[in-house]
């Protein structure tokens, strides 16, 4: 799991360089409609939103990204397995109005969060994507699904010693040390507080204070 944290810390750095290449490259003159409010609510500037929204333009020309092209982007970084569950949940994180599409708005939003947030904000954000039915609880089926749909991203070539229950029991010591209450569901305070007790859980759950 560290290893496919540090594939997708890797991309997330890597569009991060190519926004920096672009600024001191490029002139912007297509300004998005709202960038002033983006630049409000997010940790980016306007330069760096425009050069964001050329971009996702360009790679989405309606404007909005459906789970099937999401899905596709995610299958070219981990040839090796199959991403697509994977993709099925972070693309749900990202729809915040679960409408079945992301928007630039939803997106930007987002990468701030995963590239310049605080360790509390991507805790939180974290918390969703595990958070699969939206309940404000995470269970251990979910848990157990999250962690899952990662070892199949990753694929058998990455782990050829890890045991068919490998994930099971991954999520098994998680959920111990988190459910403090032993009630069968983690909270958000579980959640925030078992995370930053434990480093191994912090880097397991692509957790990173230095993103950028």
């Amino acid at each position: 799991i560290v290893k496919a944290t540090t594939k997708i810390n890797i991309f997330l750095s890597s569009l991060s360089d190519k926004i920096e290449d672009e600024l001191e490259m490029t002139t912007v003159c297509h300004r998005p409609e709202g960038l002033e409010q983006l630049e409000a609510q997010t940790n980016f500037t306007k330069r760096e939103l425009q050069v964001l929204y050329r971009g996702f333009k360009t790679e989405c020309p309606s404007g909005v990204v459906n789970e099937e092209t999401f899905k596709q982007i995610y299958a070219q970084f981990f040839p090796h397995g199959d991403a697509s569950m994977y993709a099925h949940y972070l693309f749900n994180a990202f729809d915040t109005a679960q409408n079945g599409s992301v928007k630039f708005e939803d997106f930007v939003m987002a990468l701030s969060i995963l590239l310049r947030g605080t360790v509390h904000e991507k805790l939180r954000w974290t918390f969703n994507l595990y958070d699969i039915n939206k309940d404000g609880y995470i269970n251990k089926e979910e848990m157990m699904d999250i962690v899952k749909a990662i070892y199949d991203m990753m694929g058998k070539y990455t782990y050829p010693v890890l045991k068919e229950d490998a994930p099971r029991q991954h999520v098994e010591m998680f959920f111990q040390k988190m459910d403090k209450n032993k009630d069968g569901v983690v909270t958000l305070d579980e959640f925030i507080e078992s995370c930053q007790e434990d480093d191994n859980i912090m880097r397991s759950l692509q957790l990173f204070e230095n993103v950028m």
